[in-house]
């Protein structure tokens, strides 16, 4: 699994781990030692597809493209000017959105080169996606309230569905239905949790929290049927739930936990630690029924996973 550690804003000190879970061994700075270059500031996410990783790097304005056996760069998208995440409609075609930029940037994946751009309308950033047919959807998280709605086919915006203030995280389960957390803190009022009917584009559920909760990174397992975020502590609950859980599945170390992801083989969970943003950051190892496997140091500020299959 690789880490992008997003690292300090402006202190161009992003970096790339990599962790063999087999091994229980860790590889850090992997892209200077593989590159002899930096990979910038604040690595934000990571993607792969047909055999080639894609690190988003958010404050750069680039996405290198490496082999992910090797770390070595083979291609860099330039021209965007705070890119967040990338996604494939189809084999040739990459999807990069924008915190900066009101439009998603659409690439030619076999070429690394910007072909279009497609507007938000209005809509001043986006952020994670997901697909159910020809229908991405897109949050869209910086003081907005929508999960937005893009025909791949046509490249057009053609639909947003209204959830609470700045809605971060995406995910799409095995029933087809979306998954976003809101951030109630702009408003005052409750973070929640909503399930969303991906063929219906229509709000099915929304699971209140407590007024000052700030849930974030909600995750899927392998068989996605299971969710995982955080809310100082680690939650886990079964898609098919009418209520959110009581109690924890892994309960707060007094740090600072701040990504998260599910092993999609065997359930195991890891946990990113910040701890103060400055020092290297901590990923712990749980399997799943919350047994400690394993901890080791990433870069700093771990925050992003990317299983490599």
């Amino acid at each position: 699994v690789f880490i992008t550690c997003e690292g300090n804003f402006g202190w161009d000190n992003a970096s790339l781990s990599f962790y063999d879970p087999a091994a229980r061994s860790v590889e850090n700075e992997i892209f200077i030692r593989a590159n002899g270059m930096k990979l910038g500031d604040v690595a934000q996410s990571m993607t792969l597809h047909k055999g080639r990783g894609y690190v988003v790097v958010n404050n750069s304005g680039a996405v290198y493209v490496i082999d992910p056996a090797t770390f070595r760069v083979t291609g860099v998208i330039e021209g965007v000017v705070s890119p967040r995440y990338i996604h494939f409609p189809n084999d040739t075609t990459a999807y990069i959105t924008d915190l900066y930029d009101p439009r998603i940037t659409v690439v030619d994946s076999r070429s690394n080169r910007i072909r279009g751009r497609i507007p938000m309308n209005g809509h001043k950033s986006t952020e994670q996606m997901v697909q159910w047919g020809d229908e991405v959807f897109v949050n869209c998280w910086s003081y907005d309230d929508k999960i937005l709605v893009v025909d791949a086919a046509r490249e057009t915006l053609v639909d947003s569905i209204e959830v609470g203030p700045q809605p971060s995280s995406l995910v799409l389960d095995r029933f087809g239905k979306l998954w976003t957390v809101t951030d109630g803190r702009t408003a005052g009022i409750p973070a929640a949790l909503y399930r969303i009917d991906a063929a219906r584009f229509t709000v099915e559920k929304q699971f209140k929290f407590k007024l000052g909760d700030w849930p974030s990174e909600v995750q899927l397992n392998g068989t996605r049927d299971t969710l995982y975020w955080i809310n100082k502590d680690v939650w886990r609950m079964p898609v098919a739930a009418e209520q959110l859980p009581a109690r924890p599945f892994l309960e707060y170390r007094e740090t600072k936990y701040y990504g998260l992801t599910v092993d999609p083989d065997n359930g195991d969970v890891y946990v990113a630690d910040a701890i103060d943003y400055q020092q290297q950051g901590i990923v712990y190892r749980y399997t799943a029924d919350g047994d400690a496997v394993d901890e080791f140091y990433a870069g700093v500020t771990p925050g992003a996973f990317c299983w490599k299959r």
